[in-house]
């Protein structure tokens, strides 16, 4: 709806701009034709006709970027809130660099769709027509000739928009490719240097680099065809128009002349549509090329509309899978195949097995990440497709194995999991986890700055920020993915104490290779291939 308000108003702000344009032309041609004694009168109304075009011209660009703005802001709000439900499954199947690409550059590249496209696909249709008619009601003769000329036009363009389509989809395409590359040798710098490749990666990047550069020649080759076409047009019809009043030129009657000059005149604003038409072209073939980058993402997993969506209550957490199975690659089999387990209120559980078990997949079924294809999983005896997501993600804290750590200081990177905590609640919930045993000894504590992706930190100092993070949120079911991953044995002890002392009074699911981490819970089963293999400890 903002989308066709928008568009109709730089519609309506463009064709006041080829009214006044006209009426500029008729104020010229009245000037030097000399009529007599009102060439002061036509001189005024020029210099205010210009004012008026300046400001139309300033709210035509406010409304592009307006309409730009929103039109963007709507779709990476819906392409983020799609990539949040595909969860971790947007990882698996497409590479990082190309879902930053996909946020950042293909919805950029949306722009002119919306701010310059589609305006001037009507400004185009009507602008000449606005002219014509007005040349026409003059000097019918002329505005057939200009109405012919500009029948060119189309046909250039579409000649030219063959080749045109199919260049800016493969610049598209050579971008990508760029930045996918770009983004992952940045992030493995490190390997680069130690494995003695930095000559033949920075080869290998030179080269996608001089691809884009030659795809993007094409491009503009291509555009350049379209301007030939629109410039041969514009050339013909003052040709045409000069041989058509050269009799009346020769003639010098006062009317004749007006009228041969606001011909001609009018010729640059017959075409200057059509031109912005041209030019918008290209904004048209690149939001092609993003749109179907953009429907290329996988699709979100088929979720069958609950028939009622429920909260639970906060507490006494109560988890059941029953005879749950789940495929995200047919290649590959089932991830998931026939699990079921009870994990009683308050009570620990250990997932064990070897890599590919199944037991990450428990825990982002459990998060809300992926839907099973058959059983069902219940949470205080509700299925966890009935609760509502904001309610699941209040109740449950989970902590991975390679803590996400933002740009900033440690103690916002803790507040992260309750934003209105206070200082006090954060500094308990850092003591809680043992940030403060390392947190003391930087300059500035816990407003000390890291870096993005938690530079500046050991591995079990960040794993500690998560556990902070953990206490700080206080939920009643808590979720632990190898949280004790790349960590030596001592640092693995005193963060699985930290772990003892949050998992208290909660239900708590462990996934872990560790044996330390075996311990941890009182109750321990093994996976084997998705299936239950066996069950120890307690019931």
């Amino acid at each position: 709806m903002l989308s066709r308000r928008t568009t109709v108003i730089a519609t309506l702000i463009g064709l006041a701009g080829t009214g006044a344009a006209i009426a500029q032309a008729w104020c010229i041609a009245a000037f030097v034709s000399g009529f007599e004694p009102h060439r002061g009168l036509w001189l005024a109304l020029f210099a205010l006709l210009s004012l008026a075009r300046a400001a139309l011209q300033v709210a035509a660009d406010r409304n592009a970027f307006h309409a730009g703005a929103v039109a963007r802001r709507r779709v990476r709000t819906d392409l983020l809130a799609r990539l949040l439900d595909l969860g971790p499954a947007a990882l698996r199947s497409t590479h990082t660099g190309e879902l930053t690409s996909l946020v950042v550059d293909r919805v950029e590249a949306l722009d002119g769709l919306s701010s310059r496209w589609l305006p001037a696909t009507r400004i185009a249709a009507l602008g000449p027509a606005l002219v014509v008619i007005c040349l026409g009601s003059a000097d019918p003769f002329a505005g057939l000739l200009l109405a012919g000329a500009g029948l060119i036009v189309p046909l250039g363009m579409a000649l030219a928009g063959l080749g045109a389509a199919a260049a800016s989809q493969r610049q598209f395409q050579a971008l990508s490719r760029l930045q996918a590359r770009f983004l992952d040798r940045i992030s493995g710098i490190s390997t680069i240097v130690m494995a003695g490749q930095v000559d033949n990666q920075a080869r290998a990047l030179a080269s996608s680099a001089d691809e884009l550069r030659r795809r993007t020649m094409r491009v503009l080759r291509v555009a350049f065809l379209s301007s030939a076409a629109l410039d041969f047009a514009f050339a013909g019809s003052i040709v045409a128009l000069a041989l058509h009043y050269a009799s009346t030129l020769a003639d010098a009657s006062a009317a004749g002349y007006a009228l041969a000059v606001f011909g001609l005149l009018l010729v640059p604003e017959f075409f200057a549509p059509l031109r912005a038409f041209a030019a918008a072209y290209q904004d048209r073939l690149q939001a092609d090329s993003a749109a179907a980058a953009l429907a290329d993402l996988p699709a979100p997993p088929v979720r069958q509309a609950p028939l009622v969506a429920r909260t639970v209550a906060a507490s006494g957490m109560t988890v059941a899978f029953t005879d749950v199975s789940l495929t995200l690659d047919p290649s590959r089999g089932r991830i998931l195949d026939g699990l079921s387990f009870r994990v009683a209120a308050g009570e620990t559980l250990v997932l064990a097995g070897p890599s590919g078990a199944g037991k990450s997949t428990v825990l982002e079924l459990l998060l809300g990440f992926t839907r099973p294809d058959s059983g069902t999983i219940t949470i205080n005896g509700a299925d966890i497709s009935t609760i509502v997501p904001q309610a699941l993600a209040r109740f449950t804290a989970w902590v991975g194995q390679r803590p996400v750590l933002f740009a900033g200081s440690i103690r916002d990177n803790i507040r992260f999991a309750q934003p209105d905590a206070t200082d006090t609640e954060i500094q308990a919930a850092a003591r809680s986890a043992r940030v403060t045993d390392f947190a003391e000894h930087l300059p500035l504590g816990l407003d000390t700055a890291v870096g993005e992706g938690g530079h500046g930190l050991s591995g079990g100092q960040a794993q500690r920020v998560a556990v902070a993070r953990a206490f700080l949120k206080n939920a009643p079911l808590l979720l632990l993915d190898e949280p004790t991953a790349h960590l030596d044995s001592a640092t693995e002890t005193d963060l699985l104490d930290s772990l003892q002392r949050l998992a208290l009074g909660r239900t708590v699911i462990v996934a872990s290779h560790s044996t330390a981490a075996h311990a941890f819970g009182s109750r321990r089963i093994d996976l084997r291939d998705g299936r239950l293999a066996n069950a120890r400890g307690a019931a």
